[in-house]
């Protein structure tokens, strides 16, 4: 395991599970979870799962590495889309897991380089990937524009 040393932290707490509350210690971030009828709950309008709020975060931050890469290529992707699917479902191996698909759209970039720029951010750059690694199957599906 690759040790860090910590340059920010997030806090965050959850009370009640899938079907109660989450809340950042700042209050930036508030959500009202409910188990979604997928996976036999409520599924309460206006409610969030821990499912979007992790593709949320995890399509944030692929886009903040992928400009990153960019930039080191002397190329802009700060305009770039990055579309989050997070899925949730029981493992083989019982218990449940998680599946990702990342789209990256940025038509201002062809695509040989946006494709590039994409898998070296999941490859070297993106904490949320690394933190995948191993653990999460994690698709990238690219769509750049003409060269």
């Amino acid at each position: 395991m690759d040790k860090i040393k910590p340059l920010y932290t997030a806090t965050a707490t959850a009370v009640g599970g899938r079907n109660g509350r989450t809340q950042t210690s700042d209050g930036v971030v508030k959500a009202e979870l409910s188990l979604p009828k997928e996976l036999g709950g409520a599924g309460r309008p206006g409610t969030a799962t821990p499912e979007h709020l992790f593709a949320a975060g995890y399509a944030a931050c692929f886009g903040g590495a992928l400009d990153f890469v960019a930039k080191q290529h002397k190329r802009d992707a700060s305009k770039a889309k990055i579309t989050s699917a997070v899925s949730i479902g029981p493992r083989e191996g019982g218990g449940f897991g998680l599946a990702v698909k990342l789209l990256v759209e940025d038509p201002s970039l062809p695509q040989s380089d946006l494709d590039a720029f994409a898998r070296e951010a999941h490859e070297k750059i993106c904490p949320y990937s690394h933190a995948t690694r191993g653990n999460v199957d994690v698709k990238l599906e690219v769509i750049g524009g003409e060269a």
